[in-house]
């Protein structure tokens, strides 16, 4: 039964509408299936992230995230890219105000996001997208220790997708929304832009090849990220 008027929405899940709302069970609303937090209409990573980012954020910033809600809708596919690109996105956003020891998880959480891409893509296990170079350079003592920590460690695909992936979403909100930097909320709805923005892209691609990865620049990081 739907309710009299939207929810506001609050953190965690919710037995009915009447009771409150989280980030996804309204998407779960607005696209007309069953009252869940975990709807078929959103890919299950990018949703996981709009649950962490609607549960981490202060009760004024979650109001906030309300225009994202039909975003989300429709914004799924069984695609492995999906979940590794919407993980490195993730991890993207947090690198920069990551504390010291986030900033490290993040980067070895990319540098498993690169050898899956290059799993994926057919290409050497040891190469590093242009993009991912990029941002971790930006966080070098981070780079540095996540390579001496990954090694040569095989992440199969299956395994990064059901464990890695959802980790590595985690590990960004969480570094975001304990960054020391004056606007946390508004930190976290922009790692949620990003993910949406990347599941976007995605979605617009009528077949994806994996030259669409390779061509990445630093110029295109920028731009997605609406830096």
């Amino acid at each position: 039964m739907a309710p009299d008027l939207l929810p506001v929405l609050s953190r965690g899940k919710h037995r009915t509408a009447r009771k409150g709302a989280c980030f996804m069970e309204l998407a779960s609303f607005l696209a007309g299936e069953p009252w869940s937090d975990h709807p078929q209409c959103t890919h299950r990573l990018l949703a996981g992230a709009a649950r962490m980012v609607n549960d981490s954020s202060s009760d004024d910033g979650r109001q906030r995230l309300a225009r994202l809600i039909p975003d989300v809708i429709g914004l799924t596919s069984d695609d492995p890219y999906w979940d590794v690109l919407i993980a490195r996105r993730a991890a993207f956003a947090a690198l920069p105000i990551a504390a010291g020891e986030r900033q490290r998880v993040l980067a070895v959480g990319i540098l498993a996001c690169e050898r899956v891409l290059a799993e994926l893509d057919g290409r050497s296990p040891g190469e590093v997208t242009d993009v991912s170079r990029w941002a971790l350079s930006e966080v070098p003592d981070a780079y540095e220790w996540a390579l001496r920590y990954s090694g040569d460690h095989d992440v199969p695909v299956q395994r990064f997708r059901d464990s890695s992936a959802p980790s590595i979403v985690l590990t960004a909100v969480a570094a975001t929304a304990n960054a020391c930097i004056a606007d946390r909320d508004g930190a976290l709805r922009e790692l949620l832009e990003a993910a949406i923005d990347e599941a976007r892209r995605l979605a617009a691609e009528v077949s994806v090849r994996p030259t669409s990865y390779r061509s990445e620049t630093p110029d295109r990081l920028v731009i997605a990220s609406g830096s």
